[in-house]
């Protein structure tokens, strides 16, 4: 309880025991018989205990209320702690979001992360489990750090401990509605979709491994990009339709974009592979904006070449603004998702840039990192849970399968 000169008094009552209907209700009839007024409330409940703190003005008979609490808490067989004090919570500054997601999460890992909060001059105010299956994502609010050393010190730790955090300045920011933008191959989707035209060719390997060094970042993209094209040339023009038959997206991309443009997200899907391919899965996914590289064909077959300007590392982070600006929202407002090098650029650009399961190269250098197989634990670093989720697809009768027990 924080403590300010000149302040009215008021009573923190913290109640706790196990939950069962009628308790809040119990608590409160005791306080309107004081006549005191609410200045603070919070409540929680974990598998089936309560803690309940009530923090009310100065009643005008303290002794009064404490008994009559302490028999109402008595009564409910739970126990009823009193503290004096002066005033409200002191509002604190400088607070973040921490979400961490763990896969499993260890009791070790939160020893240490929470130990790297207290170490940068944070504190933990609140807690929330967001999901349990299949990653359990536990959001910690923490005030006092400053939002980048708190990012720069649990970066160190994730890495140590084998699980993702993303560190948020806690701003109004967050609750609105913004746009995302991802990138596809091994993203959006498993995979590379060059490789398995490639594979048509029968230079797959071949393509493969420089696709692997332009992701790397060690090759120029547009260049490597020509190249690899250019060892498509003859495919047939039906290879496209075969392989975009064999497409997978990532495991959770149609709950991540179903349930986000229900909260009125919009979605782009920007790319250094082709459109032929892109524009379809934006079709079938309900998603916006595609922008991505056009293969030239002619006479039923691949030529080799690429229709007009390479989309590359600057024109990804060309098309997030220019999609942005469309939509009036800022460059704040836009997330972007991507996992190579080509994909640098767009991650600076966005308000917040998020490598996904990324080449480590990416992975330092973006606001944040996710490398669990799931592509809807994005919506975790949004603040919204799992359950919220699974109860709006019920409602539109969409089944989610149980997690184990």
């Amino acid at each position: 309880m924080a403590h300010t000169p000149g302040t009215p008094d008021t009573l923190l009552i913290t109640l706790t025991g196990r939950d069962r209907p009628g308790v809040t209700r119990s608590i409160f009839t005791r306080l309107a018989a004081a006549g005191v007024e609410v200045v603070d409330l919070e409540q929680i409940v974990l598998r089936g205990r309560l803690v309940l703190g009530v923090l009310v003005t100065e009643p005008a008979d303290e002794v009064a209320l404490r008994s009559a609490i302490g028999a109402t808490a008595a009564a409910l067989d739970m126990h009823v702690e009193f503290e004096r004090g002066s005033g409200d919570n002191l509002p604190r500054r400088r607070k973040s979001h921490v979400t961490i997601l763990g896969y499993p999460l260890s009791a070790t890992a939160m020893a240490a992360v929470t130990g790297r909060i207290a170490d940068s001059g944070g504190n933990i105010d609140r807690i929330q489990r967001l999901a349990r299956y299949p990653v359990t994502a536990i959001e910690l609010q923490v005030s006092g750090a400053d939002p980048d050393d708190l990012r720069a010190a649990l970066s160190v730790e994730a890495a140590h401990q084998g699980v993702d955090i993303a560190v948020q300045p806690a701003t109004m920011m967050r609750h609105g509605a913004k746009l995302i933008v991802m990138d596809v191959d091994s993203t959006l989707v498993q995979g590379e979709v060059i490789e398995m035209l490639a594979a048509h060719a029968g230079c797959e390997a071949e393509v493969a491994e420089v696709t692997e060094r332009a992701m790397r970042g060690e090759l120029d993209f547009e260049e490597s990009l020509r190249a690899r094209v250019k060892l498509l040339e003859g495919v047939p023009a039906s290879a496209i339709d075969e392989v975009y038959a064999r497409i997978q997206l990532n495991p959770g991309a149609r709950t991540m974009v179903r349930a986000l443009r229900r909260l009125g997200y919009r979605f782009a899907i920007v790319s250094g592979g082709f459109s032929q391919i892109t524009d379809r899965l934006a079709a079938d996914l309900g998603i916006d904006y595609a922008r991505a590289n056009e293969l030239e064909i002619a006479d039923g077959a691949l030529t080799g070449g690429i229709v007009g300007d390479v989309v590359d590392r600057a024109g990804k982070a060309q098309a997030l603004r220019e999609f942005a600006a469309e939509l009036g929202i800022s460059e704040a407002a836009t997330i972007a998702i991507g996992d190579g090098a080509n994909d640098l650029d767009m991650l600076a650009a966005a308000g917040l840039g998020i490598a996904y399961n990324a080449k480590p190269m990416v992975r330092s250098a973006a606001d944040t990192a996710v490398n669990v197989p799931y592509l809807d634990t994005i919506i975790y670093l949004l603040g919204i849970t799992r359950e919220e989720v699974e109860a709006a697809d019920a409602e539109a009768g969409i089944v989610t399968p149980a997690p184990p027990v």
